[in-house]
C-alpha cells in the first residue's frame, strides 16, 4: 500500500509540473510522448475553468472541529458510550506555491505546548486538474465529555451525561487520493484549494483511495470508577467488550462519489461533494495484562462516507470562503463496534501574488 501511495503522489507531482508548463509561454518544440501524455491529462477547458494566474498565496484559516465516538459492546448484554470533546476553535497560517498548500493550526484554548490535552492538526495538499492528494495529522487531546451512556434498559444513566472524561484520546493520520473524470471542465481545486476559478457550472464523478491509521486510547477502569461513584457500587459492570486500553484501526478504502460546482454568481461558487467507500479494516485491541483475555483482533469490510461542501468567492487576486469536511467511519464485529464521525468547518481569507509569466502583462 505504501508503494502505491508514493507512486500516485509522484504522478500528482508530475501532472502539476506539466500543468504549470502549459501556462508558460515557450517556443514550440517537439515533445516526448510521455510529456505529451502528461500535458494531455492536465489540460483544462478555459471556457469552463480559469487557470491560476499567480505563483504564491498566503492564507489565514480559522477551524472549528468536531468529533463523536461511539464505542459499543454488542451481544446479549449490549452497552455503549458516546463521547465528544469540548468545542475546539483553531487558527493558523497557510502558505501555498502553485498547487501545493502547507499549513498548521493550533488550539487557542490549549496553547501550552507539551500539554497532553493540546489539540493539533497538520495538513498538506497537492492538486492537479485530474488527481489530488490530502495528507493530514490530527491529535484530538483528552478533554472529552460523556454525551450518552447505555448500560442496559434496567439502568438509568442520566447522571453520567455531560461529565468530563479525560480517559479517551484519539490520534488520526491519513492520506486521501482521488481521481476526477471530467477534469477538463470541472475543477475540484476551485472549490477546495482556491487555485482555479470555475466559470460555468459543471459536475464530475470521481474515485479515490485512502489509508487511515486511527488510534484510540481508552481508560475503561476510570469509566468504571465514575459509574460506581455516580450510580453506586452495585451498579452494572462494564461489558468485557469495552474493557480495552487501546484500539488501533488500519483502514484501507476505495471510494466512488460525485461533486458539482454551482456557479451561482460572478466569481462565486458552491460545491457539494459526496462519496461512499468500501473499506477494509484491520483492528487490534490491547486490554492490558489484567484483562488480556479480552484482547481482540478483527479483520472486516464496512461502508464509510465522506462529504465535502465549499462556498468560495475568488476574483483571482483575493479569495475568501468556507468549507466543511465530514468523515464517517464504522467498525462492526460480533463482539465490538465503533462509530467515528469527525470533521471540520473552515473559514478562510487569502491573497495571491507573484504573477506567472503568461499573465504578467495583464497585471501591470
Amino acid at each position: 500500500m505504501r508503494k502505491v501511495i508514493l507512486s500516485l503522489l509522484a504522478v500528482v507531482a508530475l501532472q502539476v509540473l506539466a500543468q504549470d508548463s502549459l501556462q508558460t509561454e515557450q517556443p514550440e518544440k517537439k515533445m516526448s510522448w510521455l510529456r505529451r501524455t502528461i500535458r494531455g491529462f492536465s489540460y483544462v477547458d478555459e471556457n469552463y475553468v480559469e487557470p491560476q494566474h499567480y505563483n504564491w498565496s498566503v492564507m489565514l484559516q480559522a477551524t472549528h472541529t468536531y468529533d463523536y465516538y461511539r464505542l459499543s459492546a454488542t451481544g446479549p448484554n449490549a452497552q455503549s458510550i458516546l463521547l465528544s470533546p469540548t468545542a475546539s476553535y483553531k487558527v493558523g497560517p497557510y502558505f501555498g506555491w502553485r498547487w501545493v498548500f502547507l499549513g498548521y493550526t493550533f488550539d487557542l484554548k490549549n496553547i501550552s505546548f507539551g500539554s497532553s490535552s493540546m489539540k493539533q492538526e497538520f495538513d498538506f495538499s497537492i492538486y492537479s486538474a485530474q488527481i489530488g492528494a490530502d495528507l493530514y495529522y490530527r491529535r484530538t487531546g483528552s478533554d472529552y465529555k460523556i454525551r450518552q451512556l447505555d448500560m442496559g434498559s434496567n439502568h438509568k444513566t442520566s447522571s453520567m451525561e455531560g461529565l468530563p472524561f479525560d480517559g479517551l484520546s484519539v490520534a488520526i493520520t491519513g492520506v486521501n487520493l482521488y481521481y476526477i473524470f471530467n477534469h477538463k471542465r470541472f475543477s475540484y481545486p476551485a472549490a477546495f484549494a482556491q487555485s482555479t476559478i470555475q466559470k460555468i457550472s459543471c459536475g464530475s464523478w470521481m474515485v479515490g483511495l485512502a489509508y487511515i491509521l486511527n488510534s484510540i486510547d481508552f481508560d475503561h477502569e476510570k469509566l468504571q470508577t465514575m459509574i460506581n461513584e455516580r450510580m453506586g457500587t452495585d451498579a452494572v459492570q462494564l461489558n468485557p467488550g469495552l474493557m480495552f486500553n487501546s484500539v488501533e484501526y488500519h483502514n484501507i478504502s476505495a471510494s466512488v462519489g460525485y461533486a458539482y460546482n454551482w456557479v451561482f454568481a460572478h466569481n462565486w461558487l458552491f460545491c457539494p461533494s459526496l462519496s461512499l467507500a468500501l473499506a477494509y479494516k484491520r483492528t487490534y485491541s490491547e486490554a492490558g495484562e489484567k484483562y488480556s483475555a479480552f484482547n481482540f483482533n478483527l479483520n472486516n469490510f464496512n461502508i464509510d462516507g465522506i462529504g465535502r461542501f465549499g462556498l468560495v468567492y475568488n476574483n483571482m487576486r483575493w479569495y475568501a470562503g468556507a468549507s466543511a469536511i465530514i468523515r464517517a467511519y464504522n467498525y462492526h464485529k460480533s463482539r465490538f463496534a465503533a462509530n467515528n464521525l469527525f470533521g471540520s468547518l473552515n473559514l478562510y481569507v487569502g491573497y495571491n501574488f507573484g504573477a506567472r509569466s503568461r499573465y504578467k502583462k495583464n497585471k501591470q
